[in-house]
C-alpha cells in the first residue's frame, strides 16, 4: 500500500509563510463515508518515518479500515540540521503543537472523521502520544503508549548511565533548575488529570532506555483516577517487540482497543 505524502502548515512561519510539516496518510481502500484515524509518532526523537512497508499499518488499514496518518514532526531528521533542532531542550512542546494542527488538518479533509482520532507511538513516540492526550484530549479517542516517557526527570535519573548524558544534550539537563521548571510544566505525568480517554500501554520489564517506571507510574495514576487502561509488560523484552510473540499478543490487543475505543467505540 503507497500513502500519500502530504505538507499541512503549522503554528509559526519561515521567512513570513506557515511552516510546513511532511506527513504520509495511509486510506483504506473504498470507505464508506468518513473514516477514524490513527496519528503513528516516530521515536527517535531524531526519527524519520518514511514509506515502507509495515504490516501494523497494512492491518490497521485493510482490516479495520482506519487511515493512517504518519508526521515527521520538527526534530525529525531527514529535513536539515535547522529543523532537526527545532524541539531541542525548553522547544519540546512546540513538536506537540505541530499534532495540534495535525488536528486541524484532519478536520478539514472529507474524507476523515474528526470526531474519531487515536494516537500511538513507541519510546519517544510514546511520550508524544501521551503529550497528545495530555494536550488535545477533547479532540481525542483513545491513546496507544508503547515504552514511552512520562516524566522527563526520572527518565533522565533513571535510564542506563550510558545514555543520560547523550539524552540531557536532546533534551535538557534535569539537573539545571531552569530546565527542571520545564520537566515539570510539560512530563505527561504531572498533567495526567487532563486525560479522560481510554489508554492502552505497553512496556518491556527489561527495558535499559525508557525503564519500566516510566510506564508502572502512569498506569498506576490512570487507574487512581479512574480511567479505562489496558496494561501490557512482557516480562522478556527490553526497549522493543523483538519477540515475535509479544508481537502478536500486543499488535492484536491493539486491533482490540482501537476497534472497540476508535472505529466501534464501544461503551
Amino acid at each position: 500500500m503507497e500513502p500519500e505524502l502530504i505538507q499541512y502548515p503549522t503554528f509559526d512561519e519561515v521567512n513570513g509563510k506557515p511552516r510546513m510539516i511532511p506527513a504520509f496518510v495511509y486510506r483504506p481502500r473504498n470507505a464508506n463515508g468518513k473514516t477514524p484515524v490513527l496519528l503513528s509518532i516516530h521515536g527517535g526523537p531524531e526519527g524519520q518515518s518514511l514509506p515502507n512497508f509495515s504490516p501494523l499499518i497494512n492491518l490497521l488499514v485493510n482490516e479495520l479500515g482506519v487511515a493512517v496518518v504518519v508526521p515527521n514532526v520538527r526534530g525529525s531528521s531527514g529535513y536539515g540540521k535547522t529543523y532537526l533542532k527545532l524541539d531541542n531542550g525548553p522547544k519540546r512542546e512546540e513538536s506537540v503543537r505541530d499534532i495540534g494542527a495535525l488536528l486541524d488538518w484532519i478536520a478539514k479533509q472529507p474524507d476523515l472523521d474528526a470526531t474519531r482520532v487515536g494516537v500511538y507511538g513507541g519510546s519517544y513516540g510514546g511520550y508524544m502520544s501521551l503529550a497528545t492526550m495530555t494536550n488535545y484530549n477533547a479532540r481525542m479517542r483513545c491513546g496507544v503508549d508503547l515504552f514511552g516517557i512520562s516524566n522527563f526527570t526520572t527518565f533522565l535519573k533513571n535510564t542506563s548511565s550510558y545514555r543520560a548524558d547523550l539524552r540531557r544534550v536532546e533534551y535538557g539537563d534535569e539537573r539545571d533548575p531552569a530546565m527542571q521548571a520545564v520537566f515539570e510544566q510539560i512530563s505527561p505525568i504531572n498533567k495526567i488529570k487532563n486525560i479522560t480517554k481510554p489508554m492502552l500501554v505497553y512496556q518491556g520489564k527489561n527495558d535499559p532506555r525508557v525503564p519500566l517506571t516510566e510506564s508502572e507510574q502512569m498506569v498506576d495514576g490512570l487507574k487512581k483516577q479512574g480511567n479505562k487502561v489496558w496494561y501490557i509488560m512482557a516480562q522478556d523484552e527490553g526497549h522493543s517487540l523483538a519477540k515475535k510473540a509479544n508481537r502478536d499478543y500486543t499488535y492484536g490487543a491493539m486491533m482490540l482497543f482501537l476497534r472497540d475505543n476508535l472505529v466501534n467505540l464501544v461503551k
